[in-house]
């Protein structure tokens, strides 16, 4: 069957690019790789020595506020205790948090951006859980206490 090899970057509209821009890099450490002479793009990478961009920000957002048109965009951390430094760093910088859960899968943080898109950073678990799971969790557990609530619905 033909299939796409992965997903290579999204792009967003944002109200203000600079606000956006200084949200994706400041707070997620992203990248930034290339701007567009008139100012009107820029791209950003996790990864920049093997993927360009994986994010886009473009001018001309132009909906209403309240609007739903991104359902989440997600980041990979390397492991839990990353994840654990994120979300210090995210209460640090008074960044709205939505929810922090467990997906069984994965643990996850989700937050907002300047746009009020939904952001989501998680880490893996070693374990395969039927989807959707998604249950609160509190990241102040040790990482023995948190397997163990993601264990509890492995398949």
């Amino acid at each position: 069957m033909l299939s796409v090899k992965a997903l290579g970057h999204v792009g967003l509209y944002c109200t203000d690019l600079q606000k956006s821009k200084d949200f994706y890099t400041r707070i997620l450490g992203l990248a930034i790789t290339d701007e567009s002479p008139d100012g009107q793009m820029t791209f950003l990478s996790a990864r920049p020595d093997e993927e360009h961009h994986e994010l886009a920000l473009c001018t001309g957002r132009d909906i209403a506020p309240g609007a739903k048109v991104v359902q989440q965009i997600s980041f990979i951390v390397e492991d839990l205790d990353v994840l654990k430094q994120f979300h210090e760093h995210l209460k640090q910088e008074k960044v709205r948090i939505r929810s922090i859960v467990t997906h069984g899968i994965a643990f996850a943080i989700y937050f907002y951006d300047p746009d009020d898109n939904v952001v989501e950073i998680y880490a893996k678990t070693p374990y395969k859980v039927t989807q959707p799971v998604s249950e609160p969790i509190n990241l102040d557990l040790s990482e023995s206490e948190l397997l163990s609530l993601a264990r509890r619905d492995v398949q």
